[in-house]
């Protein structure tokens, strides 16, 4: 905490949740370094070694593969900081506080743990009835497990055809729609708003008496204690990017209580009033706006309509909305565009033949439209270091004496002959829906389209694939028309390029390191075959769990990586040891896996039960950081099972191998 504490103001860094999160991954990581340096050293201290020469021997053997399985786990998570979009900032400081947890447990593992050994003066030759049946239960272990790799280690092409087919019905089950999709999963906040649209001739006391009806419809819609308050305005609208004002919007707002027991949650409380709240008459739309914990994102559905002529965009966003609502596969929910219809106004357009026979000037008639609605700027001053702009106003206007427009249209004109002659007489009028303003992209006129999706029933890529291809059908009606997808889309699909591009560059750098430690090109490879184990896990576990696989579940993926690998590493390491030694390929492969199997039972264990709460929802299921510790426990447990079997399998096919390939060349 102390370093965190140095670090994070650097950073610009807080402690907050996501920090949280990080510690509860790397507690369980911590120990694990520290496990195989006791575990070797615990081994020479019963096998007679004493003190300082039991530590040293016992650090001497493992500290190379538990350098390298703590670099490799920071090679897989320090990249995951690079991370661009808004899910690289939410999540950035997660692989940096894991990063230095591992840096300092290193420290430890090396420095002070032999030291605290020495001090504790361990003698087994005193051994207590606890020590008896540990040692019995240990050793029950490992003649169980030496019993069931033999077994396996007589059928190699069987287990990796195994192997192979759990890898495929694994990739079949994730496309098959097994798992669900929510790439953006989030927990909601207990609060939701109802947006209230009135037509745009609405005045504010209008609008209020609406926006109090929807509220005593919602009200009577919810269930005993579930409500803490409900608010209701008019004139403003908050929603996810920015507040709105106008005279002719409201929203609700409704606080509910913490959930308990069997309290409904945000959506079910939503899909349970939608229908008797916007069968309300009166507005032009009413909508509901949720809000969640995580990373800000726009709406599912977020389609920029984009062109140079305002009527065939809006012709446009009309047929995009209309399929959208008529659409029952994809759940589009909350339909709404940008477009500010505004207000009613008069447009006045100059009769010049009138004007010509009544023998004034043009001029004259704009002149005094002008004085009437804006005034006419006379001249400029300075003050205070401002220049500000002098304009005659006509009195009558200034002083609100016109009632209606009618007033202002019978306003009297003098002529040339000294008659006086009605505006009405000299314009010819048109009332019509003044644009309130007219929203821009990348230099085009634009409509954005939004809308919400049904997440218990598709994802934000099909509903918008979806949307893609209707519009291709109708696109020859609309040439100069184009979409622009942008939303929660643009996010998805840059977090997942991203990812992958880190996710291979995390196991290059893994590969770089393992290939350094073990001066070898293939033995590496061996290793990260734990990878594609920990895949076939994952899956399991979002089956099992009912998570969704979101972007935090495919960050926890990438982050599992450096993991996975860790009980591969120590297995091979001590193999290589036993060949170095002269034994026998079997006997140095076998006697490897069953030496190691106790520190990759205790080094799984450790990390699992750090993560084992959070995954399970223990303390509250979150949507955010459950999807992660399911990924990495569900993957570590079952590669770490697979490691024990198969890598003692490929390491003892590969060795062969090359055995083969040396007496070849001795030969030759």
């Amino acid at each position: 905490f102390g370093l965190f504490k140095y670090f994070f103001p650097l950073l610009d860094q807080t402690l907050n949740t996501s920090v949280l999160l990080a510690i509860v991954i790397a507690l369980g990581m911590l120990v694990d370094d520290a496990v195989v340096v006791v575990e070797s050293i615990n081994h020479r201290l019963h096998r007679g070694q004493k003190g300082i020469v039991a530590a040293w021997n016992g650090l001497s053997e493992v500290i190379g593969p538990v350098t390298a399985s703590v670099l490799t786990t920071i090679a897989a998570f320090l990249p995951l900081m690079l991370l661009p979009g808004i899910l690289g900032k939410f999540m950035m400081v997660i692989p940096l506080v894991v990063t230095i947890a591992l840096a300092v447990s290193l420290i430890e593992a090396y420095w002070m743990l032999p030291g605290h050994i020495l001090v504790s003066k361990i003698d087994f030759e005193n051994k207590t009835r606890a020590h008896h049946y540990r040692v019995k239960f240990i050793h029950w272990i490992k003649i169980r497990y030496g019993l069931f790799l033999l077994k396996v280690m007589r059928y190699p092409k069987r287990t990796l055809s195994g192997l192979v087919a759990l890898f495929a019905l694994s990739v079949v089950a994730l496309g098959s729609g097994m798992i669900k999709m929510d790439f953006f999963a989030s927990d909601n906040i207990r609060l939701f708003y109802v947006n209230v649209e009135m037509p745009t001739t609405s005045s504010l006391s209008e609008t209020m008496e609406k926006v109090l009806a929807v509220e005593k419809v919602t009200e009577s819609k919810m269930l005993a204690g579930e409500v803490r308050s409900i608010v209701s305005y008019s004139g403003q609208m908050f929603t996810e990017t920015e507040p709105l004002f106008a005279q002719n919007i409201g929203q609700v707002l409704v606080s509910l209580k913490p959930r308990e027991g069997d309290m409904r949650d945000v959506p079910t409380i939503i899909e349970a009033i939608r229908a008797d709240v916007t069968s309300v008459v009166g507005p032009t739309n009413i909508s509901f706006l949720k809000l969640a914990g995580g990373p800000p994102t726009s709406k599912a559905i977020s389609v920029k309509v984009r062109g140079d002529d305002y009527q065939e965009l809006r012709l446009a966003t009309d047929q995009l909305a209309k399929f959208m609502m008529s659409d029952e596969e994809e759940h589009y929910l909350d339909i709404s565009d940008d477009d500010s219809k505004g207000r009613f106004g008069l447009s006045l357009k100059l009769n010049g033949d009138a004007i010509n026979r009544a023998g004034i000037s043009p001029d004259d008639v704009y002149r005094t439209v002008k004085m009437l609605i804006n005034g006419e700027i006379i001249n400029y001053v300075q003050s205070d270091g401002d220049r500000i702009a002098l304009r005659l106003k006509s009195s009558a206007s200034v002083t609100n004496e016109f009632e209606n427009i009618e007033a202002v249209l019978d306003l009297n004109i003098p002529t040339a002959n000294g008659e006086n002659i009605p505006l009405s007489a000299l314009v010819t009028t048109r009332v019509e829906q003044v644009k309130g303003n007219m929203r821009h992209y990348n230099f085009k006129r634009t409509i954005t389209l939004e809308s919400d999706i049904d997440k218990e029933k598709t994802d934000t890529i099909k509903a918008n694939e979806k949307l893609v291809k209707y519009w291709d059908t109708i696109a020859s009606q609309h040439p100069n028309v184009s979409l622009d997808f942008s939303g929660e889309l643009d996010d998805i699909e840059e977090s997942i390029n991203a990812m992958g591009t880190l996710f291979l560059f995390g196991i290059g750098l893994m590969y770089l390191i393992l290939s350094t430690q073990f001066q070898s090109y293939f033995q590496p490879l061996m290793m990260l075959f734990t990878v594609p184990m920990a895949f076939i896990g994952v899956v399991l576990g979002l089956v099992v769990s009912g998570n969704p696989l979101s972007l935090f579940t495919l960050y926890g993926i990438v982050a599992l990586a450096g993991i996975a690998v860790n009980a591969a590493i120590v297995l091979i390491s001590k193999a290589n040891s036993n060949l170095d030694k002269g034994m026998g390929l079997t006997h140095a492969t076998f006697y490897a896996a069953r030496r190691r199997v106790l520190p990759i039972i205790i080094t799984t264990l450790t990390t699992v039960a750090g993560l084992f709460s959070l995954a399970i929802g223990l303390g509250g299921h979150s949507l955010i950081w459950a999807p992660v510790a399911t990924a990495i426990v569900w993957g570590l447990l079952f590669s770490s099972m697979l490691t024990l079997f198969v890598v003692p399998v490929l390491y003892q096919l590969s060795m062969q191998g090359s055995k083969r390939r040396q007496r070849n060349r001795v030969a030759s």
